[in-house]
């Protein structure tokens, strides 16, 4: 993906989805995407590296280009999903949008030094790690306005997460959790919440220290749940499964640049980030990754229980002016009102079991929901 530039008045943004890759008859992963990889290689000639391998050969991510308008990055996110659904049917292989697999799997570490290393380092946490999220960049200036805009936006990030959650199994049983990724990934040693930092100094300094311990082999091992990407010019919100709907990955996007917009605009105003500790975020993302839409969340500003509805309208009042000001404000208006009605992704996923009675079933009407 190249990094995304602020252009005009309007943030760019990209999006990077982990796609799971299961058999296209039984519905279990598949650890094919070196191969997947070789067919979409031979199709663009080198020119557009959309698709990339991940720690896990049953993964398949892409990066769609940045876009300012959301109709054109719903495009984008249709146009990748197809492509990587076309590449993957050539080898008898679907491709679904799955946050972990509703069927037993046993993880196939990819190739390549990097993943090796992490498989030694890590153990049983890198064996069992067959996850699948969703990463949104936003475009910002400088690392400046990034770290002002994650010092500002972490109270809202577990919302993200409820709005996603798109991932109730785990090795064929229920986990009685909407996103059981987050907690498979809360195991990592750097993922979470993260602290205010104050300043760019400040962020780049604490990364050092982390890294120069020697348990995090590179910066690509910060797994913040909002980081300055190491990459691109860009805030990457990484706190969010993968939407088994492309309408729900734009609606996500879609509030996360404009929660982006709105910290920037306090942080331009001089307003402090609210100081809520690191411990009362990580019980509010636990929440989130708990109930999903179905029950209580912890309210961003109160830190208290609210119901989810309410916790929602009040992440849209915050970013109200942001999404007015790029014209987005009907469009969320209306999706947020269809997601509250039909549930996230793990909500469909178990109304998907209640009526099938089969997990196999649910994967396969998945692969279809998959590509809209």
């Amino acid at each position: 993906m190249n990094g995304p530039q602020k252009g005009g008045d309007v943030r760019s943004v990209g999006v990077e989805e982990e796609l799971l890759l299961v058999d296209a008859e039984s519905g279990e992963p598949r650890a094919v995407s070196a191969a997947v990889l070789a067919v979409a290689s031979r199709e663009d000639d080198g020119n557009d590296q959309v698709f990339e391998a991940e720690l896990q050969r049953q993964q398949l991510e892409f990066a769609t280009r940045p876009q300012t308008g959301m109709g054109d990055l719903a495009n984008e996110i249709e146009r990748c999903r197809a492509e990587a659904a076309r590449h993957a049917n050539e080898l008898g292989v679907s491709v679904a949008a799955l946050a972990t697999s509703p069927l037993p799997v046993s993880p196939s570490v990819g190739f390549g030094e990097r993943y090796r290393w992490m498989a030694e380092h890590f153990g049983l946490t890198v064996h069992e790690q067959l996850t699948c999220g969703c990463h949104v960049h936003v475009s910002v200036e400088s690392d400046e306005e990034g770290v002002a805009v994650l010092d500002r936006i972490r109270p809202w990030l577990a919302v993200l997460l409820a709005l996603s959650a798109n991932s109730p199994f785990w090795q064929g049983q229920d986990s009685k959790y909407s996103s059981y990724r987050s907690q498979v990934w809360g195991r990592w040693p750097s993922a979470g919440p993260a602290e205010t930092f104050g300043s760019a100094d400040r962020y780049h300094e604490q990364v050092r220290d982390m890294i120069g311990t020697g348990v995090l082999r590179d910066e690509g091992m910060i797994y913040f749940d909002a980081r300055l990407s190491h990459r691109y010019p860009t805030v990457e919100v990484r706190v969010a499964d993968v939407c088994l709907d492309p309408v729900s990955t734009v609606l996500l996007a879609t509030l996360t640049r404009g929660l982006v917009e709105t910290a920037s605009r306090q942080w331009q105003a001089g307003e402090p980030p609210a100081r809520h500790g690191v411990g009362l975020l990580r019980l509010a993302g636990w929440s989130a990754g708990r109930y999903g839409l179905q029950e209580q969340l912890i309210h961003p500003l109160t830190m208290r229980p609210a119901p989810a509805e309410a916790v929602v309208r009040a992440l849209f009042d915050h970013v109200r002016d942001a999404l007015d000001d790029s014209g987005d404000t009907g469009p969320v208006q209306e999706a947020l009102g269809r997601l509250l009605r039909t549930g996230n992704g793990a909500r469909v996923q178990r109304e998907l079991l209640e009526r099938t009675g089969n997990l196999r079933d649910v994967v396969a009407e998945c692969v279809k929901l998959t590509g809209g």
